[in-house]
């Protein structure tokens, strides 16, 4: 149960970054959830490989590394998805800032219990 509360938010955290960020257009709440679902994918198999693969250089810029990796997985996802379209690098370094600030935010919110 908590899995799919964790993916609705995550789409809604899509869908409303994806209106407040100029360059990127979503058609939907279902299609949010549907790209939500897809980034976390990405970030979890090619942004994981990546982040590995990279780790020295991350280590140096302080973490700008894995911010990259994690804007180039949702130009990725952009690509590979119809109804979910972000306007080049710098609408989706954005959209990254906003989708991890409103994140936290609803986290702040629910208070993230560890179990």
């Amino acid at each position: 149960m908590k899995l799919i509360i964790e993916i609705l938010l995550m789409g809604l955290v899509v869908f409303i970054g994806a209106r407040l960020v100029p360059g990127v257009s979503i058609d939907g709440y279902g299609t949010a959830i549907i790209a939500a679902i897809l980034i976390a994918l990405a970030n979890a198999t090619i942004g994981f490989i990546l982040r590995i693969l990279t780790f020295p250089v991350n280590f140096l810029t302080l973490g700008l590394v894995s911010f990259i990796i994690s804007v180039l997985m949702i130009l990725l996802v952009s690509n590979i998805m119809s109804g979910f379209h972000v306007n080049g690098f710098w609408a989706a370094a954005f959209l990254a800032i906003v989708l991890a600030i409103i994140k936290a935010i609803f986290g702040a919110i629910a208070g993230t219990d560890k179990d």
